[in-house]
Formats: structure tokens, sequence, C-alpha cells
């Protein structure tokens, strides 16, 4: 009787370790972690909440670290604008000088947002690689996942309301859909939507 005590203690004992073991590899084989940013105060508190909470997995000191690709999208100009005023609506066509100003300054907010990106991941020290992309955003993030193998996909809520959500669509709601990895959708505190 005493024996069959002492094994079923055994028992107990040694499953927390083999719980533990079970869930260490897999934290530890993440190696790529995708952060998409936009102009939004939600989109950089998700960068700072995937930054806070698996930095010991993203730091440049280890060279088995993962890395933190931040990924921002840019809509495509459209060459033309339709006033419909009527039977005779028209049709603006924009000329070459004023497409190179408009694709300019989609550089240069490009450049802005990625520099204060890579401002908060250096400052904590973490393997950071940055990514432009171009067309429709849902679509060029779950792209992006895929193509570059992501373990992880962070992206910020706006907290849009049903309507607003039905009618412009959610970028977080389409890439927690169509994304081929894990995501995250970082809601910002309450103090920040409204």
């Amino acid at each position: 009787m005493e024996t069959t005590t002492v094994m079923e203690r055994k028992m107990v004992e040694k499953q927390p370790e083999t719980t533990v073991e079970a869930e260490t590899p897999s934290v530890t084989k993440m190696k790529r972690i995708m952060v998409a940013i936009d102009e939004s105060d939600s989109s950089f508190y998700a960068l700072q909440w995937v930054i806070d909470h698996f930095s010991s997995l993203l730091v440049t000191t280890l060279a088995e670290g993962g890395l933190l690709t931040v990924v921002h999208v840019q809509t495509p100009f459209q060459h033309f604008t339709a006033f419909p005023a009527g039977p005779g609506g028209a049709t603006v066509y924009a000329s070459s000088s004023m497409i190179e100003a408009v694709k300019k300054s989609q550089q240069e907010a490009s450049t802005a947002l990625l520099s204060r990106a890579l401002q908060i991941c250096r400052a904590k020290q973490i393997r950071t690689e940055t990514l432009v992309l171009e067309g429709d955003a849902k679509d060029m993030i779950c792209r992006a996942v895929e193509q570059m193998h992501v373990d992880l996909l962070a992206v910020g809520s706006r907290g849009l309301g049903k309507i607003k959500r039905a009618f412009i669509g959610s970028v977080s709601d389409y890439c927690a859909h169509h994304s081929k990895c894990p995501i995250l959708i970082v809601k910002p505190p309450k103090e920040m939507t409204h």
C-alpha cells in the first residue's frame, strides 16, 4: 500500500514539469513577429505592447533571438478623381507633377512613421527591420505574413463601432480571418479611444 502512495505522489510531482516543458519550446520557436503600423496612436500602442511583452525574444544581444518586422502600407494614389455631378459627371486626371508630389509626400510620411517606430525599438535594443508596402493594407499585410513566414502578427485596434466597421472594414478583423499565422489584436486603453 505504501508503494501505491509513493507512485501517486511522484506522478503528481512530475505532472507540472511535463506541462512546463511542453509550453517552453513553442515560445522559443517564435522567431519573427510583425507589427503593422499606421499614423494612429493605437498602432504605436500595439508596437509598444509587443516590445514590452516579447522583448526577451527580440533583444539584439541574443544571437538566436527573434526579429521584429514593422510594416507600413501606403494607400496607392488614384490618378483620377470622378465628380458625379449629374448626367455629365466629370473625371479629372492628375498631372504627373501632382502624382510625383503625392508619392513624395507618402514616402516622407512612411519614413517618419518608421523612424518613430525604430526609435522605440532601439531604446529597448530590439532587433528590427522595416517594410513599406503599397496597396490595400488588409491584403498586403496578409501577403507579407505568408511570404515572410511570420510567427505572430500584431495589429492595433482603433475601436471602430459596428457601423463604421461595416462600411470601411477593419484591418484587424480582416487579418484575424485571413492571416496565415496567429494574430494579436492589441486594444488601446479606453482613454486613447475617446
